[in-house]
């Protein structure tokens, strides 16, 4: 055993050191043979350079460390990377059987955008409105396996390493100071409240060190005191000060050299890296200009539905006087967190039992209802989905965001719940997770064009499910879909157009019945996170756009549950890819 490890850990060195070199004699051997092995080194590479992504994935091997992000670890991942894509340019992919040339696709992507990442100075923004490092070393606690002593001392060690990961992050942000890469300033107010939440008094006062308050009955009562005590010194001696160290820095330089425009066109090379986020986050080949005008168009089909209900309720005012009576009558708000999350609950579990109306294959993973984490929930969207392993004794959680409860109608409920759980994210993802065939840089990939527009088509698979009560859970539901095509135009806007905040503001705000809070926490995620709106609705359009085609080439043959087999059977993939499995799926019904 200690021979297979010594021979495997000198393997990975080799990898990480020196990417595999393919000289002309390795032009001869089969496409296959060649793609495979410079995916499998890729992927030990980016394990061992990604320590959370392989806990993640159920590799244990580098459960006591962290990913550093000095200069010196950022160019070495960047200088493998790109030549992984040297490589990858030397295997044509037409010699590669179909499923071999969809895992190229999917691959190539991936590693083009580590290249991207490096190239077009992303890095040196760790963080956006919505979230950063921070914020994500704070779900340590929550995301890590606590048993044996092993477990334990792996999570210290992790510990030990927080406060090197802070300062490194402060670094490659004030590199961003140096060179015009940063966030605007008018995302930075508040955030300070994420920063703010571990500068505490004492350990037991902090996230991280709630697991070591009560360890496992397993541990000898040495071993418990020892973790208890080294645990405590971690975190008042390192991570507090660490914590202290970016916050001073956060609201004090950061504060004060951060950009006043909000475009990303004003960043250094900001065209590129706007064109780089919308290739990326939609998997699509389109210009600004496109996107910002099918928003318009469908900003106009969906407000022409919405009006229509409200003549049906016989409401007497203006668009915007129902949107006022929506977003002030107490009746359409929760009393409290609990109400919220029960509601949520009860729509969460009456689509649970329309689902097997709709596919035939279901997760064996479960899922759970919970409120989004409190250091997170000022500044948070509405709800969210947060995975967990396929092997982990955790759940799926769809989170609930119960902060400011004026600012969470229940209209909205239905339709964010189909999108968060089931037939959302929750089943797209347990179910990706269980495509074992998939080698594993698939399997546990995300791209957001696939898995946001198919959570905001399972919101519409909501109406065939019978899932919306009421008028204005219709209405609730169009807002959510309005909100999605508002992005393509307020995202655009902002990043190409030069728009202002307050015209963005103004759009959604006109357009839509969400909160003013939301509005805002939307359009400063917007600001901050160019691109990643605009995988919504284009990748709903995409999936509405091959059901019609399936539809029409069937048609009484038509299956729906078939179809939606199809689209699952996938994992996510780019939009072209999806296309082309479905346009297959044609051809041998036809047969």
């Amino acid at each position: 055993m200690q021979r297979r490890q010594l021979l495997r850990a000198v393997t990975l060195l080799v990898i990480c050191l020196c990417p595999l070199s393919i000289g002309a004699q390795e032009q001869d051997r089969p496409a296959a043979e060649r793609f495979r092995e410079l995916y499998e080194a890729e992927w030990e590479f980016r394990l061992s350079e990604s320590p959370l992504l392989a806990s993640w994935v159920g590799d244990k091997r580098f459960n006591n460390r962290l990913a550093r992000q000095t200069p010196v670890d950022i160019q070495r991942r960047h200088r493998y990377w790109q030549e992984v894509l040297r490589q990858l340019d030397e295997i044509d992919p037409a010699q590669l059987d179909r499923e071999g040339r969809v895992n190229y696709a999917i691959f190539e992507r991936q590693i083009r955008s580590f290249v991207d990442g490096v190239d077009n100075l992303g890095y040196l923004m760790p963080f956006n409105s919505d979230s950063g490092f921070y914020s994500s070393l704070a779900r340590l606690p929550k995301t890590t396996s606590l048993t044996t002593q092993a477990d334990y001392n792996n999570y210290l060690d992790r510990l030990a390493l927080v406060p090197a990961v802070i300062d490194d992050n402060i670094a490659l942000m004030k590199e961003g100071l140096r060179v015009g890469m940063t966030q605007p300033v008018v995302v930075l107010e508040g955030r300070d409240k994420a920063i703010l939440a571990h500068i505490v008094e004492k350990a037991e006062d902090s996230v991280f060190y709630q697991p070591l308050i009560e360890p496992s009955p397993s541990l000898s009562d040495t071993a418990r005191v020892q973790i208890q005590a080294r645990g405590r010194k971690l975190v008042e001696t390192g991570i507090v000060p660490a914590y202290e160290r970016l916050l001073t820095f956060f609201n004090g330089a950061y504060a004060e050299g951060a950009r006043q425009s909000i475009g990303a066109h004003d960043l250094p090379e900001g065209e590129r890296f706007y064109a780089d986020q919308i290739r990326y986050y939609t998997t699509l080949e389109l210009s600004p200009r496109e996107i910002h005008d099918v928003g318009l168009s469908e900003v106009a089909r969906i407000r022409a539905a919405m009006e229509q209900i409200i003549k049906e309720l016989e409401f007497e005012g203006s668009f915007a006087d129902f949107i006022e009576y929506l977003r002030t009558d107490p009746a359409f708000y929760a009393e409290s967190p609990r109400e919220l999350l029960m509601v949520a609950s009860y729509y969460a579990k009456k689509m649970d039992g329309a689902l097997p109306r709709f596919f035939s294959r279901l997760p064996r993973q479960s899922y759970g209802v919970e409120p989004v984490p409190a250091d997170l929930a000022p500044f948070y969207t509405s709800g969210r989905y947060a995975g967990a392993p396929i092997e982990s004794t955790r759940p799926g959680l769809y989170w609930v965001n119960t902060y400011n409860l004026t600012s969470r109608p229940l209209y909205a409920i239905p339709a964010l719940t189909l999108h968060e759980s089931v037939p959302g994210h929750h089943l797209q993802g347990a179910l990706a997770k269980e495509l074992g065939a998939q080698p594993p840089f698939r399997r546990h990939d995300y791209i957001s064009a696939y898995g946001e527009g198919w959570g905001l088509y399972a919101e519409y698979l909501g109406v065939e499910a019978g899932i919306y009560e009421t008028p204005y859970d219709h209405f609730g539901r169009l807002t959510y879909e309005m909100w999605r095509a508002c992005r393509l135009v307020v995202d655009t806007g902002m990043h190409a157009f030069g728009w202002s905040r307050q015209r963005a503001l103004d759009y959604l705000a006109d357009n839509t019945a969400l909160s003013m809070h939301e509005i805002t926490t939307e359009i400063d995620r917007y600001i901050s996170w160019p691109g990643q709106a605009l995988s919504y609705k284009l990748g709903e359009l995409k999936i509405k756009e091959l059901r019609q085609r399936a539809e029409d080439n069937l048609g009484e043959r038509f299956d729906l549950r078939a179809f939606h087999d199809v689209l699952l059977a996938q994992g996510s993939v780019p939009l072209a890819v999806l296309e082309q499995a479905v346009d297959r799926y044609l051809e041998e019904q036809q047969l």
